[in-house]
């Protein structure tokens, strides 16, 4: 394997279902290419018809899109093209450019693993992706469905990739009422079906917008779907509630106090936080650690203040920001510093891990904050849309 990187778990073969009629399998896939054929969407890395697809456009749209919408995934697809218009192009780029310039699309181990994927590509492919499932998955940041989705919309290769558009698409069709997660390795063993040499890739792109446009996640439109008549949660009337879903339970809440320090001209303190993690180094102002249970009171948050606990000013209201796995509500203190005491926060934090350092305020669209830090910003009433933040 290339670079000593481990080997990664594959997902195992899906459970046994029912094989599925080669007569119906054939008769569906048609129904849905022929639909596709007039109703595709047009999307800034999908390939027209008759193009060849771009693998690097491919696998960039990919990456973007996990846990991200197209509206949103689109300006910043362009916005990596035209600054790297090829994967050796975003191999060579500094990685801290690549982080600040992914900054408030979010889930940022992606941006991390993007650029290692690049350089994987460059160093042991020759600036080119492996054109298997095997040899994409690989590949630093790729699984099983990017790897699929690449392989069958670049390649043509005969698979179908599942994601949250195929299962709920595939669950209707076969009405799969166990509810996810537990439902994944059916979906994945059902959708595996349609599998087939004829043109892989504008199937595995059909079925992704077909539950984009008519199989939603709200009062799909099986009137309008090239599969009516052949839907097992149609012919039931419960399209409406599948895929089911085990009950969430509540996100917990951490609490933070962010210092917002400004030196004359209003240059913004930051550093980088660790490698690894939530935000792996990405920039942040400094702030208390981020802690499940009681607010922190104003006493002890200042005992993690830069430069000691005077000068500080608890600005009113909490900034509320939404993750994954939790709910984080911090509070901003702000502190306008003098040239002599923003030189002494210099001496007293030379050579601290994450290199601390002022940003002026035409600089923080550049400084690669992630959204959770533009909105604890803007709070401190610092930078704003007028400076590229991405709020």
């Amino acid at each position: 394997m290339p670079r000593g990187r481990p080997p990664k778990t594959r997902i195992a073969a899906g459970p046994a279902v029912p094989p599925i009629d080669p007569a119906r399998r054939d008769r569906l896939r048609m129904r849905l290419l022929h639909w596709y054929d007039h109703n595709r969407r047009v999307l800034p890395w999908r390939a027209a018809p008759g193009e060849t697809a771009d693998p690097y456009a491919v696998w960039l749209s990919e990456i973007m899109l996990q846990q991200t919408t197209v509206a949103a995934a689109g300006p910043y697809f362009r916005a990596f093209l035209d600054r790297w218009p090829r994967v050796t192009d975003l191999a060579a780029a500094p990685r801290e450019e690549v982080l600040a310039r992914w900054a408030g699309l979010g889930y940022y181990a992606r941006a991390r693993n993007l650029h290692a994927c690049a350089q994987a590509v460059a160093a042991d492919h020759g600036g080119r992706f492996p054109d298997t499932e095997a040899g994409l998955l690989d590949l630093p940041g790729v699984g099983p469905y990017t790897a699929a989705a690449v392989a069958a919309i670049a390649f043509d290769r005969p698979t179908v990739p599942v994601d949250g558009n195929v299962e709920r698409v595939t669950a209707r069709l076969y009405a799969v009422t166990t509810p996810l997660p537990d439902a994944k390795p059916e979906l994945r063993a059902r959708a595996a079906q349609f599998a087939h040499d004829y043109r892989p890739g504008d199937f595995a792109q059909a079925m992704m917008d077909l539950g984009a446009t008519l199989c939603t996640p709200r009062r799909p439109a099986c009137h309008r779907c090239p599969w009516t008549g052949e839907c097992a949660a149609e012919a039931r009337e419960i399209a409406d509630d599948l895929p089911a879903r085990l009950p969430k339970g509540e996100r917990p809440v951490r609490h933070a106090v962010a210092f917002v320090a400004l030196a004359p001209g209003d240059a913004l303190r930051i550093r980088t936080r660790p490698e690894g993690g939530l935000l792996g180094a990405m920039t942040e102002v400094p702030a208390t650690p981020w802690r499940e249970g009681a607010p922190w009171d104003e006493a002890e948050a200042l005992a993690h203040a830069p430069l000691g606990p005077t000068g500080w000013r608890m600005l009113p209201g909490t900034v509320v920001h939404v993750f994954t796995h939790f709910r984080l509500e911090a509070r901003v203190m702000l502190r306008r510093m003098t040239r002599a005491e923003a030189a002494a926060l210099d001496a007293a934090e030379a050579g601290e891990a994450g290199d601390p350092r002022w940003c002026k305020p035409e600089h923080l669209g550049v400084a690669g904050l992630p959204s959770v830090m533009a909105k604890l910003v803007e709070h401190a009433g610092v930078g704003g849309r007028q400076q590229g933040l991405p709020f």
